[in-house]
């Protein structure tokens, strides 16, 4: 897996396009995303091959951390993501959930990213997502069926397999 640590300068982001009022968006795309309404919510299709089913009324932003006008990320304040890299990405590019809690960097996988009452949730479907907690920098790899569970603490993240009735709760979300 690549760095998770380079996501952690984003403050060099120079694209940055709020989603949190979807008319803002414009349907011709962004950052090479287009959008398109869901039953759930909305999808982003883009153009590196990654979609983003997004749940009803999250709130998140496109970034694009290296410059070239596409989309290698995203900022998840609020609710969830269902993330699904279709093809394998570049292991410099990779593509990244930037929560207050973590960052979830990935190359070619599906999982979700939950946050919600001041933590983050992430859950492989299938794949592997590298998962690091920004306070502390603990860093876990995460494989189908397994997700954690992030907070602010100094506690070190502990990888599970969800049981099944949390996976269908979480992937319910997303009418899947």
């Amino acid at each position: 897996m690549f760095a998770v640590s380079k996501a952690l300068n984003l403050a060099a982001v120079a694209a940055t396009i709020l989603l949190s009022t979807i008319p803002a968006f414009s349907q011709s795309g962004s950052l090479g995303c287009i959008l398109k309404r869901i039953p759930s919510g909305h999808s982003l299709h883009c153009q590196n091959g990654v979609i983003i089913q997004a749940e009803k009324d999250s709130r998140y932003a496109l970034i694009d951390r290296n410059g070239d006008g596409l989309a290698d990320g995203v900022r998840l304040r609020n609710k969830g993501l269902l993330l699904d890299a279709r093809r394998r990405l570049s292991p410099r590019s990779g593509f990244v959930v930037v929560t207050p809690q973590a960052i979830a960097a990935v190359r070619g996988t599906k999982w979700a990213v939950d946050v919600q009452g001041g933590k983050t949730a992430v859950f492989v479907v299938n794949g592997i997502v590298s998962v690091e907690k920004t306070v502390s920098g603990d860093l876990v790899n995460l494989r189908r069926g397994q997700g954690v569970d992030v907070d602010r603490s100094a506690a070190p993240l502990v990888v599970k397999r969800w049981p099944a009735a949390r996976v269908a709760a979480l992937l319910g979300r997303f009418r899947q």
